[in-house]
């Protein structure tokens, strides 16, 4: 049996994140950390169910939806910027790097609630403990990987790192599938852990240049099964700039 994710407390998280690299939060730890009820948080599940196919999965696949926009989070300022599109180097995302990929905003209706700011505020302020107060550029990502397929790849793109300074992993919802196992190795050793989110608002945090991370597949729980899906919010948060072709 995989076991359960390995939390700690929300003031703990910046000193794991120094020792280990990779930390977990409980719900109620997250909610502790925000500094959000969890009514608030819940109300922004619902726009999960409203995300548009990804056009551009390069392995064939229809098992992706999501949306994308980018913020830039200074101390108690949360500024949404134009949209714009996602890019990685070839060398963090071998399947979709070196590609622009422009993908539809999120909802106004998320990103204008005040759960919204506290999660980019809470979680950019973490950061800042870590490397020093400064703007935070992040992106965030709603993801539903769904069973339509009969299989389901949350990381198509294998193991990897993202190429930013922190990246942060929080299931939203699962219904319906097995699998799914959260796997984050050292970036320079054998050493790693894993684990199975279960409960909504589990959050990974991780810091990206010390450990590379990857989700196993999911799968209906049940044999024919297709309405399955399992959702996250990625947000990863990068100094000096978003990335791009140009080098931000």
């Amino acid at each position: 049996m995989t076991p359960a994710p390995p939390s700690i407390d929300a003031a703990a998280l910046p000193q794991a994140l120094t020792y280990l690299g990779h930390a977990v939060l409980a719900p109620e730890a997250f909610r502790a950390l925000i500094d959000i009820d969890a009514a608030a948080l819940m109300a922004l599940v619902p726009s999960w169910s409203d995300l548009p196919p990804d056009a551009f999965l390069r392995d064939g696949g229809r098992y992706r939806r999501r949306r994308h926009s980018c913020f830039i989070v200074e101390g108690a300022r949360v500024q949404r910027v134009p949209h714009r599109p996602h890019w990685q180097p070839l060398e963090y995302n071998a399947l979709h790097g070196g590609l622009e990929r422009m993908f539809e905003p999120m909802s106004s209706e998320v990103t204008e609630q005040p759960a919204w700011a506290a999660v980019l505020r809470g979680l950019s302020a973490v950061c800042s403990q870590i490397q020093g107060s400064q703007p935070w550029f992040v992106e965030a990502h709603q993801f539903r990987i769904d069973t339509t397929d009969g299989i389901g790849r949350p990381t198509p793109e294998g193991a990897h790192r993202d190429g930013v300074d922190f990246v942060v992993v929080a299931l939203v919802d699962r219904r319906g599938v097995k699998g799914g196992e959260t796997r984050v190795f050292d970036a320079n050793g054998p050493t790693g852990i894993r684990f199975t989110m279960t409960e909504p608002w589990t959050l990974l945090m991780l810091d990206d240049a010390r450990v590379i991370h990857e989700t196993t597949p999911i799968q209906p729980l049940q044999a024919g099964q297709l309405d399955g899906h399992r959702d996250t919010l990625v947000l990863t948060f990068r100094r000096g700039g978003f990335q791009g072709p140009g080098g931000v």
